[in-house]
């Protein structure tokens, strides 16, 4: 995992109203077989969580690769169908809206994906792909629109003439600079960013993160940040939530999550957190086994197969996400 260095700006929200809640959301893959290619099963990517997500806050999803943090944040962002459970957006339910409602919503959801370069028309400018989302939305002249166009390049650090530009032109950090600039364009409320430094450079990492800090005290924004690096995940967060197998396994404020984890799966996320000092001895937690797979999950605790602390129950009675202390949720039969 890497290590960066970046500022943060006071944590501290009280009196917030929700600006996300999601609850009990499921997003099933069908698994398809047999001569009339008939639903045989399916891949539960995410299987009933629930959360919320102030205004003006960071939230940071993490867990292994698979775990269906990204399906999570596309499924939100109604990219994806969800399969059952409810999206309440600004106090809207968008669950299942769609055609011109759900278009509006999009104007106030964006997102930032892990590679700017597949995110990004290699057959455009740079200009034409940050104006695109407001000349669809919005009557601007050209010349209103390229002088807001300059303006977002402005914002995230990019020269006037990389509206001139192809996205080849650009390194990995510029590229996801420019990612960065278009999904401000229409000045969202959520902005859910999927990875958005993993497939940069250590010594890039940095300063992504400290322009997304700062633009979100400029715009007022909030984040989803889904991230799998907990070094990144601390830095941005204001709360984290874990996810192993497609649940929601702990929820906390971060300075909680990582002084005192209390389900076993998040403590040997953060014992592999590698120390910035080799003198300080850290016990790395093993776990044993495979990440089981999403079309079979088993029984009881999704985890438990692998959990070194797993009871009987734990392989019979799924346990279900509470407060076990003040803001610090869990689904553990160990605090039940």
């Amino acid at each position: 995992m890497s290590s960066v260095s970046i500022h943060n700006k006071d944590s501290a929200f009280t009196n917030f109203e929700n600006l996300l809640e999601i609850h009990n959301l499921k997003t099933y893959y069908p698994v398809k077989g047999g001569f009339f290619k008939r639903t045989i099963g399916n891949v539960k990517a995410v299987d009933n969580i629930t959360f919320e997500i102030k205004k003006g806050e960071t939230l940071g999803l993490v867990g292994e690769s698979g775990c269906g943090k990204s399906t999570a944040g596309r499924t939100i962002l109604r990219l994806l169908k969800p399969t059952e459970g409810s999206i309440l957006f600004d106090g809207k339910d968008i669950t299942r809206i769609h055609g011109k409602h759900l278009r509006e919503i999009r104007k106030d959801m964006q997102m930032v994906f892990q590679d700017p370069y597949a995110s990004l028309n290699p057959m455009q400018m740079v200009g034409d792909i940050i104006a695109e989302p407001i000349y669809n939305f919005t009557k601007k002249s050209k010349t209103e629109l390229k002088k807001e166009v300059m303006d977002l390049l402005d914002k995230v650090g990019l020269p006037p003439d990389a509206y001139y530009k192809y996205a080849h032109e650009f390194s990995g950090g510029q590229r996801q600079r420019i990612g960065i600039a278009r999904s401000l364009a229409l000045r969202p409320k959520l902005i859910i960013a999927d990875e958005p430094v993993s497939a940069l450079d250590v010594s890039v990492q940095s300063q992504v993160l400290n322009l997304l800090k700062d633009l979100q005290e400029e715009f007022d924004l909030t984040f989803l940040f889904i991230a799998h690096d907990l070094s990144v995940v601390k830095h941005m967060s204001d709360r984290i939530g874990v996810m192993y197998l497609g649940n929601m396994v702990e929820i906390a404020d971060k300075g909680l999550l990582y002084a005192e984890p209390l389900h076993p799966y998040t403590q040997a996320l953060i014992s592999a957190i590698p120390s910035p000092d080799p003198r300080i001895k850290k016990e790395r937690i093993i776990l044993r086994g495979d990440v089981p797979s999403p079309i079979n999950p088993p029984s009881g605790c999704p985890f438990h197969p692998r959990c070194p602390m797993a009871m009987e129950e734990c392989s019979k009675l799924k346990p279900v996400l509470k407060e076990v202390k003040p803001s610090h949720r869990v689904a553990c039969h160990l605090y039940s």
